[in-house]
């Protein structure tokens, strides 16, 4: 019989409270009328409501469904889920992953930085959750009820360190969760989102189902990103024949028989010289391995419109 009393925080003052992975298994988790609190919850759940909370600091695992905060002010938050609300909210800061376009409603100076975490166990309870590490729209912000003349989101700045706003646990208990905040380490790759672009040159590459798509995604994330190119957006996603025909184009027949075996995951990378880097690296890298990678700088922004928007209605939907 599950307990209530163990999927809830409420009425906590001053204190450092949390879950240690496997003890809350994808139930759903309430937390409620804290103030000056560190809460911390290393574990997947159903969905996750958080009311009337006041300057605390809360790390949310893999949300299968919807994070709804309401009546919350002065917090900063870690969260990773599929749907994320907000509603009458005060100065919120949040390093986010979340599946679909962000909504947030009579809530004002809110901030949005993208998730960065890490600890041994994250990537199996974002499986557990059924999210991709790839879908994250942390800066495609929907302002439900937008005042004129006054922005109630920004962006955190690119520098803002984790650490900074969501410390580690002090408490014995939650330290033996195995925390980093290196971005380097992160669970989630780092986009730039909606932030301005450094350059007008982009690539698409995609790489198809298979058993080391994720390996093969993260190596050459880490191999442009050490280069000074920046990952701009990140997506996985299902597609079909006409799909490829569209995105890919003149290629599109030596790609379709690998669409049955499951999603492909798309990286957006920018910076000068992008298209010829990312070209080279696929081909030392990944020699044997089919990757779809935009041919010049002058086609390569029409790849990433094409998949972009491709993408962007398959979500919709």
């Amino acid at each position: 019989q599950i307990d209530p009393k163990d999927y809830t925080f409420s009425g906590l003052k001053n204190e450092t409270v949390g879950r240690l992975p496997g003890k809350v298994a994808g139930q759903q988790f309430v937390i409620q009328d804290c103030e000056n609190c560190q809460i911390y919850i290393f574990d997947h759940s159903a969905t996750i409501t958080i009311d009337d909370c006041v300057n605390c600091q809360i790390f949310l695992g893999p949300i299968k469904g919807s994070v709804f905060f309401r009546d919350c002010k002065d917090c900063k938050c870690v969260v990773a889920c599929q749907q994320f609300r907000t509603r009458d909210c005060k100065k919120l800061e949040v390093f986010l992953c979340c599946a679909t376009q962000p909504i947030i409603e009579s809530s004002t100076g809110m901030k949005f930085g993208c998730f960065q975490y890490y600890y041994p166990e994250l990537a199996l309870q974002f499986k557990d959750a059924g999210l991709s590490i790839f879908n994250n729209t942390w800066s495609n912000i929907h302002d439900f009820t937008p005042v004129s003349g006054e922005n109630n989101w920004g962006l955190l700045p690119e520098t803002a360190a984790v650490q900074d706003y969501v410390p580690l646990p002090s408490s014995e208990e939650l330290k033996a969760v195995r925390v980093s905040t290196d971005a380097t380490k992160s669970i989630i790759p780092i986009t730039r989102g909606r932030r301005q672009k450094n350059s007008d040159e982009s690539c698409l590459a995609v790489f198809f189902a298979g058993d080391y798509t994720t390996a093969n995604a993260r190596k050459l994330i880490d191999e442009m990103t050490s280069k000074g190119f920046q990952l701009v957006q990140t997506k996985e996603v299902l597609m079909k024949a006409e799909d490829a025909h569209r995105v890919f184009q003149q290629s599109a027949l030596e790609f379709i028989p690998l669409l049955e075996k499951g999603p492909v995951v798309a990286l957006e990378f920018n910076g000068d010289g992008a298209v010829e880097q990312c070209r080279s690296t696929v081909n030392e890298v990944f020699n044997g391995t089919k990757v779809f990678v935009s041919e010049s700088k002058a086609s390569a922004s029409q790849d990433v419109d094409n998949f972009y928007n491709f993408a962007d209605m398959q979500m919709g939907m």
